[in-house]
């Protein structure tokens, strides 16, 4: 018999179900993300049970990404008035090691979203950390540019990111900085009863290196005070990835 609970894990008598419907898809289109060095002992705290943080080069990062949700379906169901919409979140990198390999993940520590539906279904199904507030968004793409910027409102004010580049996306060379940024298809949350693992299927991605890019926030009030001063320095890197379709799969929690 197949149970899928409240928190979204689904079970085959008992067992995890790897053949269930999986729970979201949707387009991810026009990632702009712009990633900066953490001192990982301001993230230590946040860190999920079994996993640890994820170094390159010993070195870790914390990414404010801003997106397109395009065409969005729940358990293949597309839900009215929910199908499109922008989301601004921020993460930092962990790993969790399973039989003889390593899952790469995400951790996120805010994710701001439209729609207070939207909200309540990641809160109560996956645990994550979202948060409704007015938003919109800019894209303008022709043959040679880009130019992306998504915004959100709090209060009376209303905070952006924005990124633009130039030419045409680029292949993500193996071993980059660019893709450890990327090529991350794992999620975690920190739950109660220890930790939550989903996974999220994708293909490779392309990305435009920015020509210039702006993080206009409070980041004290939106993000908490100890990432101040990392959000205020120069990023590491700052590209926008075309995106392509993805796939969430239900929770699991270890």
């Amino acid at each position: 018999m197949l149970r899928c609970a409240f928190d979204g894990s689904c079970r085959l008598n008992g067992q995890p179900n790897l053949h269930v419907q999986p729970f979201l898809t949707a387009n991810w289109r026009y990632l702009a993300m712009l990633n900066y060095v953490v001192d990982p002992r301001l993230i230590a705290s946040l860190v999920p049970s079994g996993t640890e943080i994820d170094f390159e080069n010993g070195e870790t990062f914390l990414s404010v990404v801003g997106f397109l949700f395009l065409d969005t379906r729940l358990l293949g169901v597309p839900v009215p008035f929910h199908r499109d919409f922008e989301e601004v979140n921020l993460r930092f990198y962990v790993r969790r090691k399973s039989a003889d390999t390593w899952r790469r993940g995400v951790v996120f520590i805010c994710e701001l979203v439209p729609r207070r539906a939207i909200a309540l279904i990641a809160r109560a199904f996956y645990g994550e950390n979202y948060v409704a507030v007015p938003m919109k968004h800019e894209i303008e793409h022709a043959d040679s540019s880009l130019k992306a910027e998504y915004s959100w409102r709090r209060g009376r004010k209303w905070e952006s990111l924005k990124m633009s580049a130039t030419g045409q996306p680029q292949s993500i060379p193996a071993g980059s900085h660019a893709e450890f940024i990327t090529e991350h298809y794992w999620g975690y949350t920190a739950l109660r009863s220890g930790c939550g693992e989903y996974r999220v299927e994708h293909p490779r991605w392309k990305i435009w290196n920015a020509s210039s890019f702006e993080l206009n926030a409070d980041v004290a009030t939106l993000y908490g005070q100890q990432f101040l001063n990392t959000l205020d320095a120069p990023p590491r890197s700052a590209f926008i990835a075309d995106g392509s379709p993805i796939t969430v799969h239900t929770r699991e929690v270890l």
